[in-house]
């Protein structure tokens, strides 16, 4: 392509997105609370950098069942305790060498999970079903875990046998639903006369998401299909219609009838509270809720260059025809 048109091209195409942040002021709409900043139109203004990192974990752990909250002190020994377990140097130090510590190969320095428990110092990010537990799984749920579980046992053929976050096609942390995941843990939301945009920095995914009640689609997609809308001063966005390999699907079981909601309000200057709901009666016996604050950030948000330089999935498959060479030599017996 001529390289005069291409940036002529861009500079439209530039031109039309800066047009479109400029906000609407039509039509009357609710008021934001003062205590948040508020768009000319009268709806909370969302808009910024927020990072949703936090150690507090999505299920309640066993040894905290029935406490929602943690003392101070209990926080503080919590947060010291996790962050040990999670760091190679501290537990090769404990006397567990490199070559024995073969579930976790990285120290602190790599890890970006956060340093403490949410503000309220939850015991676990699900707040309904009230043990802080996902559901039990359905028997159509069980078959789904089990069948990939299997399929995981046995060395990957090539990367369509991996995990999509593996293939760099989704971010593990990304969703939808965001959860609080090892590193990148940050995501940006626009909001456009029309629309929201909600841009993770975990594998640069984005979803443009109307606000003009138009129907769904049903046309499976890696991150669904999404529609938002405003519940006061409460942004609800409704995904349905997802893809059968999602990073969501593959850690927990999902069908592609699951149903998520998530819900976004601002509480201050600087809290952005997140929840989502999923709900998907073939995976699960009843839906179930989390919530996470997320902060404001300075930012900015980096590209996540998964793809370069991606020598994980290239020794994956390295070592699955190592494995294979294993066992066709097993299987021949000793030479005689």
């Amino acid at each position: 392509m001529n390289a005069r048109i291409l940036t002529s091209s861009t500079t439209v195409i530039v031109a039309l997105l800066v047009g479109c942040l400029v906000p609407s002021h039509s039509g009357a709409q609710p008021t934001a609370p003062l205590s948040v900043p508020q768009m000319p139109d009268g709806r909370p203004d969302l808009q910024g950098i927020w990072d949703f990192r936090t150690i507090t974990p999505l299920e309640r752990p066993d040894e905290l069942a029935g406490r929602q909250f943690l003392t101070d002190e209990e926080a503080v020994a919590f947060e010291a305790e996790t962050l040990a377990g999670r760091d190679k140097d501290l537990r090769a130090s404990d006397g567990l060498s490199a070559q024995q510590d073969v579930s976790n190969a990285y120290n602190q320095f790599w890890w970006d999970y956060g340093t403490e428990l949410t503000d309220d110092k939850r015991t676990s990010l699900i707040v309904d079903p009230a043990d802080g537990r996902i559901p039990p799984l359905t028997s159509g749920g069980q078959q789904r875990v089990a069948g990939r579980d299997a399929a995981r046992s046995h060395p990957a053929h090539g990367p369509e046998d991996r995990s999509v976050g593996e293939r760099c096609i989704l971010g593990f942390n990304s969703g939808p639903p965001m959860e609080p995941r090892a590193y990148n843990n940050n995501m940006q939301l626009f909001q456009i006369p029309g629309y929201v945009v909600i841009l993770n920095e975990m594998a640069h995914n984005t979803r443009i998401i109307p606000l003009d009640a138009r129907p769904h689609v049903d046309i499976t997609q890696w991150v669904g299909d999404s529609r938002g809308r405003w519940d006061g001063d409460t942004l609800v966005v409704d995904t349905r219609s997802f893809y059968k390999k999602t990073a969501f699907s593959e850690r927990y079981g999902a069908a592609t009838d699951l149903r998520l909601v998530e819900r976004f309000t601002r509480l201050d200057q600087d809290t952005l509270l997140y929840e989502f709901t999923v709900e998907d009666p073939d995976t699960w016996t009843v839906p179930w809720t989390a919530r996470i604050p997320m902060k404001k950030s300075d930012g900015p948000l980096f590209e996540y260059a998964c793809h370069e330089g991606n020598y994980g999935m290239t020794n994956l498959l390295l070592g699955a025809r190592v494995e294979d060479q294993a066992a066709v030599a097993a299987a021949s017996g000793p030479k005689e």
